[in-house]
């Protein structure tokens, strides 16, 4: 099996859904700053998110959305109301743009997700996308 190729074609059709995600919610955003504005909610579905090469993981919960990589860099953004998919129930995709900050946050429902380390499926892929810089990964339900 050509494990390279395996890796790259997966790898483009995840950033191909987070880019095209990421041009949807700068339109939306740009003419809704409302988003900004959003009262933390009482019901919180609890997410962990982790990727490889780099290593990362976020985690989503009531108090806030904690991104962190082993060498204990690590930022905490309040929590958001997820952006969901229009036509599509809530579990299919959440896209978290993070307050005060030009990041996003992308959690999406698949069959499998592989962290290309483990032999571990997850139910969720993730896209992070902090500046300039975009990761990939899988996530799971706390």
């Amino acid at each position: 099996m050509n494990y390279r190729k395996l890796i790259s074609t997966r790898t483009l059709q995840k950033l191909a859904v987070g880019v095209f995600l990421l041009g949807i919610i700068f339109l939306t955003s740009t003419n809704n700053p409302s988003f900004a504005n959003q009262a933390t909610p009482t019901k919180v579905e609890e997410f962990i998110s982790r990727g490889t090469e780099p290593f990362w993981s976020v985690e989503v919960t009531k108090r806030g959305i904690v991104y962190s990589t082993p060498d204990n860099r690590k930022q905490t953004f309040s929590y958001v109301e997820p952006i969901s998919a229009s036509g599509r129930t809530r579990d299919t995709v959440r896209v978290y743009q993070l307050r005060g900050k030009n990041n996003i946050l992308i959690i999406k429902k698949q069959n499998t997700c592989s962290d290309g380390m483990s032999d571990r499926e997850y139910p969720y892929s993730t896209t992070l996308i902090l500046g300039n810089q975009v990761l990939d990964g899988c996530a799971e339900k706390k």
